[in-house]
Parts: C-alpha cells; sequence; structure tokens
C-alpha cells in the first residue's frame, strides 16, 4: 500500500529544501535516492523509510565538523550507505501504486452505510468520492512548489452533507431551474414540486444530492482509477414522468483529469438535466476572488427577476459577464445588478458547432500556480458565486430549456439514453 500523498508531499518538500533543521545539524544536501521512484511519486513504507535513514545518514556525515552533533555513526557510514544505496531501489521500484481504496464513510439513520472511495494517480493527486449523493468530497492537487490542498469545498463529516453544506453532488433529475415546475412532453402535462419561490430547481425536494447511490469501484487500468454510481428514481417521483436509472462513473487519469461521465436510461419520455455541483478553490489560503478566469461563451441567456430564463439570448460583449479575455473574477462583480446583486448566477451558451467535448472554461490560481480546465459535451455552463468558499461551473443544458423550442431539448426517450461527459482537468504553471 502507498503511501498518502501528505506523505509523499512531505518528503517531496524535504528532498527540495536547500536546507533543513535535523537533531540540530541544519546543513543538508539533496541525498539522490530512489530516483525513479521519487521522479514518479510512486511510494512504498519500504522506500519511505530508506529515504528517512538515508537523509539521518548523509546529515551525521557532515557531523564531523559540527560540535554539537554526534559522531559516534560516522565510522560504519561507509557500511551503511552502501547496503542503503543497493537495497533501496529494490523496495522501491516494484511497488505498485494502490490506485483506489475502499472504507466507511458513516451511516444513515436507516441503517444504510455510506461508503467512501479514494482515487489516485501517480503524479500524487488524489479525489475522494461517497455513495451519499455521488458527492466528490475532495480533490487534492499539488500547487507548483508540491504543496498539496483540497480545491473543492468539502467535509469529513456525514452530518454536514446530510445538512444544508455546499456539496459537490451530482444534481438531477434536472439540475437548475423550471418555471413553475410545468411544462409537457407530446401533449401531456406534468407537475413537479416547487421548492424555490414557486418554480422547480435541482430535482426538487427528492433530489439526486440526497440518494445514497449504489456505489462499485471498476477495474483500475494501467494509468487510471474508477467508480460507479447508480440511482434508480421511480416513475412519478417529484412528478417526473418515467422510471429513470442513472448511472455516474467517476474517473481519475495519470493526466490529473477527474472525468465525469453520466448515463440516464427511461421507460418514458422525460426530461434530463444532469450536472455536479462543485465548488472549488485553487487557492492555499484566501478566496477565489483573484482567479483569472477564461468563458467559451460570447452570450448568455437572460433571466427574469426569478433567475428563469426569458427565453431570449444576450451579448457578453462589454459587460460584466464577458470573460471571453482571461479576467479576475470578483474583478467586476459590484457592476452586477439585480436579481443577483455583486453576484454570478449566470447559463453562459458555449462556443460549439457540434456536441464533440469543447473547452468551456478555465481558471487560474496566480499565487499557487494551480489550474483547471472544464470540458464539455454539453450546451451549456452555470457560473456561480453565490459563495464565498467556492465558485461553480456546472456544465448543463440551460435552465428551463423545456419551456422553450429553440433551446436544445432536454427530452430524453425510452431506447435514446441520455449521455454526457464533463472533465476537470488540473495543471500548475
Amino acid at each position: 500500500m502507498g503511501l498518502s500523498h501528505l506523505q509523499n508531499s512531505h518528503y517531496r518538500e524535504r528532498g527540495n529544501r536547500e536546507y533543513f533543521n535535523y537533531y540540530q545539524c541544519s546543513h543538508y544536501i539533496p541525498f539522490p535516492i530512489c530516483c525513479y521512484t521519487l521522479k514518479r511519486e510512486k511510494f512504498h513504507p519500504g522506500c519511505a523509510f530508506f529515504i528517512e535513514i538515508a537523509l539521518f545518514l548523509r546529515i551525521a556525515h557532515k557531523t564531523e565538523h559540527r560540535p554539537n552533533c554526534s559522531k559516534s555513526i560516522h565510522v560504519k557510514l561507509p557500511i551503511i550507505a552502501a547496503a542503503l544505496l543497493c537495497a533501496s531501489p529494490l523496495l522501491c521500484e516494484g511497488a505498485p501504486l494502490d490506485r483506489i481504496q475502499e472504507s466507511q464513510f458513516g451511516t444513515l439513520d436507516d441503517g444504510d452505510p455510506v461508503t467512501q472511495f479514494t482515487l489516485r494517480n501517480a503524479n500524487g493527486m488524489q479525489v475522494r468520492l461517497i455513495s451519499y449523493g455521488a458527492i466528490i468530497t475532495e480533490i487534492l492537487v499539488p500547487d507548483r512548489e508540491g504543496v498539496t490542498r483540497n480545491v473543492v469545498v468539502g467535509s469529513d463529516s456525514l452530518e454536514d452533507y446530510l445538512g444544508r453544506f455546499p456539496a459537490a453532488a451530482v444534481i438531477g433529475r434536472y439540475a437548475n431551474r423550471i418555471a413553475h415546475g410545468a411544462f409537457e412532453i407530446d401533449g401531456v402535462s406534468y407537475q413537479l414540486s416547487k421548492n424555490a419561490r414557486g418554480h422547480h430547481i435541482h430535482g426538487g425536494t427528492a433530489n439526486f444530492a440526497k440518494q445514497n447511490w449504489r456505489a462499485e469501484a471498476l477495474p483500475p487500468g494501467p494509468d487510471r482509477s474508477a467508480v460507479r454510481f447508480t440511482h434508480v428514481s421511480p416513475d412519478g417521483e417529484a412528478g417526473y414522468p418515467g422510471r429513470l436509472t442513472t448511472t455516474v462513473v467517476y474517473t481519475l487519469t495519470d493526466r490529473n483529469a477527474l472525468e465525469i461521465q453520466y448515463n440516464a436510461s427511461t421507460d418514458r419520455p422525460t426530461i434530463v438535466n444532469l450536472t455536479n455541483h462543485a465548488y472549488f478553490n485553487l487557492a492555499n489560503e484566501g478566496d477565489y476572488q483573484n482567479h483569472i478566469l477564461w468563458l467559451n461563451a460570447d452570450s448568455y441567456t437572460l433571466t427574469d427577476s426569478d433567475l428563469i430564463p426569458t427565453g431570449a439570448v444576450a451579448t457578453v460583449a462589454n459587460t460584466p459577464m464577458d470573460f471571453t479575455q482571461p479576467t479576475a473574477i470578483g474583478s467586476r462583480r459590484h457592476l452586477i445588478g439585480p436579481p443577483r446583486p455583486n453576484n454570478y448566477d449566470n447559463n453562459y451558451i458555449l462556443n460549439r458547432s457540434d456536441d464533440s467535448i469543447v473547452v468551456a472554461a478555465r481558471v487560474h490560481d496566480p499565487i499557487s500556480g494551480r489550474s483547471l480546465e472544464v470540458r464539455t459535451d454539453q450546451p451549456g455552463v452555470q457560473l456561480y458565486t453565490g459563495n464565498s468558499r467556492g465558485f461553480c461551473l456546472e456544465t448543463q443544458h440551460y435552465p428551463d430549456a423545456i419551456n422553450h423550442s429553440h433551446f436544445p431539448s432536454p427530452i430524453v426517450r425510452p431506447g435514446s439514453p441520455f449521455k454526457s461527459e464533463t472533465h476537470f482537468v488540473f495543471s500548475t504553471r
């Protein structure tokens, strides 16, 4: 079993320092041991032990002229050092990367267990997921200095997620708003539950974020690991027609990409709009207002005072909505008026010519050096900054699309399942 990335960062940080205090011996010259493993960041407990001993011996070797440091170990240094150099590559290089682990996160009131999965890649990135809400609880990403931080708002407490915690959950059946919770398909009218000022939002009270999904780890590949979540929503739940079977597969790759694949099949015509409501913050500390955002969108959908689309489309040019040039997220928030003063809560229409995956957005934190690229095959992305802890980029169909014939249709029919992909790709510069 490999060490956690926090431990990996510990050893890498020590290996990059020009000096550190160790038993009052402060002069340290980096010691090239387990070089292959260090570069690949595939640590094994045996390798970590040898690195620890090697660092000590290297310093001990420098203590000959240090009056405050013991010389007793110096006598056998050549023999010990030679043994370390011979043995350590054998222990380290053969250790496989433990790409996926499963554990229990908690238990619901009805006794149903909530399962947690930890995905790892060869670059030290980790993703933690739980079966409740198919939630992403952590995305651990190194910055340009190798310091690892969780870049998504999350919690290690199930109680938080059972409340109103801003969770990176799967949203469905229909993400975003439907006017008055009403729509028609093939001349048949349907009435959904109303949970947002007389409208329907994010699937209503029986939404996917509050369900404990069936979860299973998939066999890891040479450069990836994955977990599949499955949920069955019965016909008529929250007013939606059709029995909907939904699967969501999260895959972490060695390209530092968290890929999300959505699939939903129905036995009656219905509407589907699935997304993940992750709140991101790429900084090591502080907020995200100075993150630099670029959006691949020249226009957005206009809304009324309840944030319901009017059906009109507006250009972003010469408005605070314009992110076609990289711009700090918070630089023009003061120019945004009602219905969401000083905050973004807008559906951007992505520039695209077909249904293939395109780059929807890029975000960069100049201080940490972390960057996030969002790729999707969906027609829109919702920029949301209503939470000070993180911003959202929710890939989606347009809000209330079912009630606007010129919007891309969200209707799903038997035999033609809903399929979609969104990729969150991380890097540093």
